[in-house]
């Protein structure tokens, strides 16, 4: 019997903060809809989560100029404060979030499965820009 690999798109960054500053910059809501999209003409105007397991949330992402939006939401699997945080999707794609502190820095490090509808390099693309916006605003806001 043959399996099918698996391929998993993973995107990583440095944050120049502590891992408590960083985890609430990843976790609350009103910190979550100032850093949660791919481009300067997109936005994050609603977000709520619920950030334990079996908690659920949801992040509605919009085009500025309104002529599209879709909201990012699923349930978490295992959250283990400032360390860890696994999450399903709707359609079954499983996401994996690594904290890791050390003193003034926070390494964290996203795996998760692409979806089928966009080529793997602009997915990472995607998932690499909203990493790096999240690392702009919790450096230069919290």
């Amino acid at each position: 019997m043959e399996t099918a690999a698996k391929t998993t798109i993973t995107v990583e960054a440095t944050i120049n903060a502590p891992i408590e500053k960083v985890w609430e910059s990843w976790t609350k809501p009103e910190h979550i809809t100032q850093w949660c999209h791919a481009s300067d003409d997109w936005h994050a105007p609603y977000a709520d989560n619920d950030a334990q397991t079996g908690g659920k949330f949801k992040t509605t992402m919009a085009a500025k100029d309104g002529s599209f939006s879709f909201d990012f939401e699923g349930v978490y699997s295992n959250v283990a404060q400032y360390s860890l945080i696994e999450y399903g999707l709707g359609d079954g794609r499983k996401v994996r979030i690594e904290f890791i502190g050390d003193g003034d820095t926070t390494k964290v490090t996203e795996t998760f499965d692409p979806e089928t509808q966009n080529p793997i390099e602009m997915q990472r693309g995607g998932w690499q820009a909203i990493l790096d916006n999240f690392k702009k605003y919790t450096e230069t806001s919290l």
